[in-house]
């Protein structure tokens, strides 16, 4: 791989990296309109002399990307996520560059892992075409929301590997924490606010029933791996009145071995009791979303890959789990291995501080070309594809 490789990397352009993670953090492209950011990627490609079709995902405007290189089905694919978080203010949520530090909207989540995939596509197409692994790339929509674009995909391709680049500060993950997301609401009685002794407000109600669940030792943040975050609450708004009902959403986060299941049984046991302490609780509870965790291990060819390419790039070498939700969980339940790894971090992404370096974003495009390259040799094996149609 090493001669190939020497080639690939020469022709990664930084210039052109930088250019394209700006320009893609100037589009925006909140989840439902991803149409202009994926216009911008697809013309790219084309001028690029590169074979690119759109996969049709909702309407007309909503689709994902798809690209295939080299003789056969793809072993691997590169996948990112175009869309992002609505914007916190429209007119700052651009782009700013400063010292090789990028801030604004998707730059970590993950445009910067985007520009990085479509970057590595750019250099691996340099080789001649006999040269080229067996890979692909595909560029999705809806990931923050409730997946589509992937969901779309898995819906007629299975390939034994994929590299997604959300931000992980270049950690390369092979265990995926799973995910739960619980909603509450309780119901009270509506009366004029200057009279709540004679109503039963809601939100009060709901208050206690989220202490009362935070407690529980489950959530204990010093001695449980489980994140427990309170995501929203709302009630009823009707004027000058005690608000009959409020609604809360839950996120959890649990560790790669843990089944949702269990968490949603001791949740839903917990609560069950919540009325004696709670005078005239009326509580729903529900379970919207389960996803669960995963846990590959590094020993694989992807790991042997990193341990060879990370000291030469200079970087640590360390295996963490992702903490978050992402299109893994998506592809590890439809049979695909999924490996998470990209430029910037978690403790920015969806924040006003949203940011990333350009330096992670040059490594990320450098280590998906090695990954793409050494999945073509020994160790990932063709009867393993699932790429074929299904």
């Amino acid at each position: 791989m090493d001669k190939r490789l020497d080639s690939v990397w020469g022709a990664v352009d930084p210039e052109r990296l930088r250019r394209t993670l700006l320009e893609m953090v100037d589009i925006y492209s909140p989840s439902g309109k991803e149409e202009d950011v994926q216009l911008y990627l697809e013309k790219i490609l084309r001028d690029a002399g590169l074979a690119v079709e759109r996969q049709q995902v909702e309407e007309e405007e909503r689709y994902n990307l798809h690209a295939v290189m080299g003789q056969g089905e793809p072993l691997l694919y590169l996948v990112g996520h175009v869309d992002t978080v609505p914007a916190w203010d429209l007119e700052e949520y651009g782009p700013v560059e400063e010292w090789g530090i990028v801030r604004g909207l998707g730059t970590a989540d993950m445009k910067g892992g985007c520009a990085a995939m479509l970057e590595a596509w750019l250099a691996l197409a340099t080789l001649p075409e006999e040269e080229r692994p067996p890979v692909g790339l595909l560029l999705v929509v809806g990931e923050e929301e409730n997946g589509d674009g992937s969901a779309a995909f898995l819906q007629s391709h299975r390939p034994p590997w994929v590299v997604i680049g959300e931000p992980t500060s270049l950690a390369p993950c092979f265990s995926h924490f799973g995910y739960l997301e619980a909603s509450l609401v309780t119901q009270g009685r509506r009366i004029h606010s200057s009279l709540p002794e004679l109503g039963h407000n809601a939100v009060e109600s709901m208050l206690r029933v989220l202490l009362h669940l935070g407690k529980a030792p489950l959530f204990d943040r010093e001695s449980s791996q489980i994140v427990y975050s309170i995501r929203e609450m709302s009630s009823s708004r009707a004027g000058f009145v005690v608000p009959d009902r409020c609604e809360a959403l839950i996120d959890l986060h649990l560790p790669p071995e843990t089944d949702p299941k269990e968490i949603r049984g001791a949740m839903e046991e917990r609560l069950s009791g919540a009325e004696r302490f709670i005078p005239g609780l009326n509580l729903e509870i529900s379970f919207d979303f389960a996803s669960q965790g995963y846990h590959l291990g590094g020993d694989n060819r992807l790991g042997e890959i990193l341990e060879s390419i990370f000291p030469r790039l200079n970087l640590p070498l360390q295996f963490v789990p992702f903490r978050s939700h992402s299109d893994g969980n998506l592809f590890f339940e439809a049979g695909v291995k999924p490996l998470v790894l990209g430029p910037g971090s978690l403790e920015t992404a969806h924040t006003p501080d949203e940011q990333t370096s350009l330096s992670e974003v040059e490594a990320a495009a450098r280590i998906y070309a090695a990954l793409c390259l050494g999945a073509g040799q020994a160790g990932i094996q063709p009867e393993e594809s699932r790429g074929r149609s299904v």
